[in-house]
């Protein structure tokens, strides 16, 4: 029996607004008390991505189950063999039982409960609703059936769109548009969602994480990394291929596979499509294929030359002494042997001497002497350090770490420029000294009380010299995108208020490089770090702006271009950017964490190599 489409009304408005107030579409309680018979799983989900049926009682839905969750979100979901004729309809529905369910795969049950769709996150996260079925109650009419043969995901199937423009009478808001599975890929999944789905042998794009989790693509041609993962070029280049996979198999009985990226899970992979916080669509995989290792390898890069500068920057993921000497003495090994021991290395996410312990410690001295010495230890330089301690719970981070940005150098190949009286406070500005520009401290923050550091992190700034020649290095960790919404949000395109943020840090550091080269028009420059944005994002528009900079990973072929994995997308937050002068390098994005589901940080380290 086919769905009527659900009407753009006044009824759906009022179910929306409430959505907003509570994060669970559930109806009125006038609404509760309406109850329905005769009603299929297809009536139940509609043509849009809200159910016509929202907070009405529903009785006897009749199905066969196709997956049990007895951990997280606990319940079942069930499928009707009997399809309709719309393709908009899916014919599977999760049922949310709040505890371990007591039906099995290949049950044949009848279904009575309060339709609601459940938003995962709540409503401020932005992230669409799951259609669902709360309070049950279950009748099982017989057991062993034949499960509904699986719709399969392939490259052919996903549409190359990935979702149309929100509408805007509904603040961007695609939940009350018509599906339109055939055009879109976000409609396409949505009009799965609860189905018995399948893929087949499927390339991996993101690693296996701690949560038992991984992301295949189902499209091999769609934006390729040489290394075997898919580019988020763009923000309307969100990959329509990628999917999130999970197990319905508790890890005690089968621990989940280890994979990087770029292995490949062959087989057959089936189970219900589902939607969840963290990713969006999930193939919770009742049957999961086998992982085969393609031998993905940490990249090395070249040591630097006599006459070149090396200066690196590295995320180090919120180093302090109660980590593991492991974790040291791996990061130690890395800066040695894939990193070359460069010259100068700005580091980010150094947190205070005893970690996330909140009692007003701001030093940082034993974490850079335990990280440090781990870098001798593995055949390295002894590097010394400069940074200034931030004020007690200022910079964000964890709470408890004042993490902060730290240089450090390799005193037999570069000076450090030391011009006291630098703190927390105080910035550090830029003179002219007989035609050469200089920093009045350094270390050195930038313009430490402006807004935009606020809660953030201050861009620490360093005068070094190599072969007789300033350059000015600007570490930088700008702010995070936390709050943004997810590609998948009901919001398209998705809300990225984090940006804001940003965009004023990166003026402020643009405005600073602009203050050196008025001083001395051919300095060497350096902004380095975590930038916590794309190369084609607004932050780096502005960043670049008159010209003061360039980001020097667009050097590269545009497959290498990325130094962090989210959701299966390789992308750019870590960046070195160039002065004018500084027209003549060599740039490696150094892969050696993202791709990888054992990762001594989550960020690949960039190194730029050039001759001052």
């Amino acid at each position: 029996m086919p769905s009527s489409v659900a009407p753009r009304s006044a009824a759906l408005a009022a179910v929306v607004a409430a959505a907003l107030a509570t994060g669970l579409l559930a109806g009125s309680s006038a609404a509760s008390a309406d109850s329905a018979t005769g009603v299929r799983i297809h009536d139940i989900q509609g043509t849009t991505r809200i159910s016509p049926l929202v907070g009405q009682l529903v009785t006897e839905v009749p199905g066969i189950v196709t997956g049990v969750r007895a951990y997280g979100s606990k319940g079942f979901w069930f499928q009707d063999p009997q399809a309709d004729t719309d393709q908009a309809t899916s014919e599977g529905v999760f049922v949310y039982t709040g505890s371990n369910p007591t039906v099995a795969v290949g049950d044949s049950v009848l279904v009575s409960g309060t339709v609601g769709e459940y938003i995962p996150g709540g409503t401020s996260s932005g992230n669409q609703s799951v259609t669902q079925i709360a309070k049950p109650t279950v009748t099982v009419v017989s057991a062993g059936n034949a499960l509904p043969a699986p719709v399969t995901i392939s490259a052919w199937s996903v549409p190359s769109a990935y979702t149309p423009a929100g509408d805007t009478a509904a603040a961007g808001s695609i939940n009350a548009l018509p599906l339109q599975p055939r055009a879109y890929a976000l409609d396409y999944y949505e009009s799965l969602e609860g189905s018995n789905v399948r893929i087949g042998t499927s390339r991996i794009v993101g690693a296996t994480d701690p949560y038992a989790e991984l992301w295949v693509t189902v499209k091999p041609h769609e934006n390729p990394v040489r290394r075997g993962g898919t580019l988020y070029r763009s923000y309307t280049a969100q990959n329509t291929g990628r999917l999130q996979i999970q197990s319905l198999t508790p890890l005690a009985e089968k621990p989940f596979p280890k994979a990087n990226v770029g292995d490949v899970l062959s087989g057959t992979t089936e189970g219900p499509l589902d939607f969840n916080q963290f990713g969006g669509y999930t193939l919770t995989a009742r049957t999961l294929g086998t992982v085969q290792d393609r031998g993905l390898e940490p990249e090395e890069t070249r040591e630097q030359r006599g006459g070149e500068l090396a200066v690196a920057t590295y995320n180090v993921e919120n180093l302090d002494p109660t980590d593991p000497q492991a974790k040291f003495d791996a990061l130690g090994a890395a800066v040695v042997n894939n990193l070359a021991s460069p010259d100068i290395l700005a580091l980010e996410e150094i947190q205070d001497d005893n970690g996330a312990k909140n009692d007003g410690t701001v030093s940082a001295e034993e974490t850079l002497k335990k990280f440090t010495a781990a870098i001798t230890a593995a055949g390295g330089p002894a590097y010394q350090w400069r940074t200034i301690n931030p004020e007690d719970k200022k910079d964000g981070g964890e709470p408890g770490g004042n993490i902060r940005q730290v240089f450090l150098f390799n005193p037999e190949r570069v000076s450090f420029t030391d011009r006291a009286g630098g703190d927390a406070k105080t910035a550090t500005a830029v003179v002219g000294e007989r035609g050469r520009a200089a920093l009045t401290l350094s270390p050195g923050r930038i313009d430490p009380a402006n807004a935009a550091w606020a809660d953030s992190r201050k861009p620490l700034a360093g005068e070094f010299t190599f072969r007789g020649r300033t350059v000015f290095v600007i570490a930088n960790h700008f702010g995070s995108k936390g709050g943004d919404e997810s590609l998948t949000s009901h919001h398209q395109p998705p809300n990225r208020s984090s940006e804001a943020k940003r965009l004023l840090q990166a003026q402020a550091v643009n405005a600073f490089v602009k203050d050196i080269l008025k001083a001395e028009r051919h300095a060497d420059v350096l902004v380095v770090g975590d930038i916590n944005d794309f190369d084609f994002s607004a932050t780096t528009k502005a960043l670049t702006d008159g010209g003061a900079l360039y980001p020097a990973i667009k050097s590269l072929p545009r497959s290498e271009r990325y130094s962090y994995v989210f959701q299966g997308n390789s992308q750019v937050l870590d960046q070195i950017l160039t002065s004018p002068s500084i027209d003549d390098f060599t740039y490696d994005s150094v892969h050696i964490n993202a791709e990888f589901a054992d990762q001594n940080s989550d960020h690949d380290p960039q190194v730029l190599r050039f001759r001052p």
